[in-house]
């Protein structure tokens, strides 16, 4: 697919001339044993990208067939894991393990080496939190995700909102309670601001993030708008080392400067593009999710490693 150039500054990041490539497909409605998912909110899927450094290898969510799957040069697309409680966005915290919003059992779970799992977070002043979408992990091992479900006839609480868990999973901070429908989240490379995509409102929020972890509300604003004819939404989001977002919206994935400039899209044909990970050896590769498939594409400015 093509790449829609809007900023000179957009070649510098990647070749504007070169395609997409398919790595994996069929992941779509059409194929999924789950008829009713999407009744319960689960929508079939690819999601959650995250690279494996150590193995060489991508692995990813697939929603509604409740897996884990993993791609590999050389061997394609196989089941890595299952049952994942329709896991949705994932990352890996400090010490490499996984951490998953696991939507069907609305939490979010740590996987630790040892193949267990723990529980991050499930419940917020003894109420149970709504569906997690997506997770984020600060290199103190504090974590922050989007829990963007509520008000429905079977949430607890009647809010969407954004939270954070203390390195020790002992404390659990309410951060955001304002978002229609916060998405995918990303920290700037120094950590010092967090961005929250809005599926609803199509826009980027920013926030800077004070010494404790927690944001600063007064610093709330809107980075940039993602309102396009194009199919989809704003999804998931990941940050390269110089600032630069990518945000999985209408048409494909768009490149954001830190001060909000749209650069570009690297278009992907989907009717939703859903989310996007750094991985190759110099992470320079992005992986691109969308409900149907799975591709990569080189750039020239690499992204932030995971974990950090």
């Amino acid at each position: 697919m093509p790449i829609e150039q809007k900023a000179a500054e957009l070649e510098r990041i990647v070749s504007t001339d070169q395609d997409l490539e398919l790595l994996g497909a069929g992941f779509g409605p059409e194929d999924s044993p789950e008829k009713d998912s999407r009744a319960h909110g689960i929508y079939p899927g690819a999601e959650g990208p995250i690279w494996w450094k150590e193995g060489g290898y991508l692995l990813f969510s697939h929603m509604t067939h409740n897996r884990r799957l993993k791609w590999a040069p050389d061997e394609g697309v196989s089941v890595f894991h299952e049952p994942t409680n329709h896991t949705n966005g994932q990352t890996r915290d400090p010490q490499g393990r996984i951490i998953a919003c696991e939507s069907g059992a609305r939490r979010v779970a740590r996987i630790e080496h040892d193949g267990t799992t723990t529980v991050v977070a499930n419940r917020y002043r003894g109420m149970r939190i709504n569906q997690p979408n997506d997770v984020t992990a600060k290199s103190d091992g504090s974590i922050y995700f989007t829990d963007p479900g509520g008000p429905s006839p079977t949430s607890d609480l009647d809010y969407a909102g954004v939270y954070r868990v203390s390195p020790d999973l002992g404390t659990i901070t309410l951060l955001v309670q304002t978002m229609f429908a916060p998405n995918g989240l990303a920290f700037s490379p120094d950590e010092s601001v967090l961005y929250i995509d809005d599926s609803r409102m199509q826009h980027i929020r920013a926030f800077d993030v004070m010494p404790n972890g927690i944001l600063n509300r007064s610093t709330n604003r809107v980075l940039s708008e993602l309102k396009s004819s194009l199919p989809g939404v704003v999804d998931g989001m990941k940050v390269d080392v110089e600032g630069n977002l990518y945000v999985t919206g209408p048409g494909g994935v768009w490149v954001i400067d830190p001060a909000g400039k749209h650069l570009g899209i690297i278009l992907t044909g989907a009717g939703q593009t859903t989310n996007c990970a750094w991985g190759g050896d110099d992470w320079r590769t992005l992986f691109i999710t969308t409900q149907d498939s799975l591709f990569r594409i080189q750039m020239k400015t690499p992204g932030v490693p995971l974990p950090r």
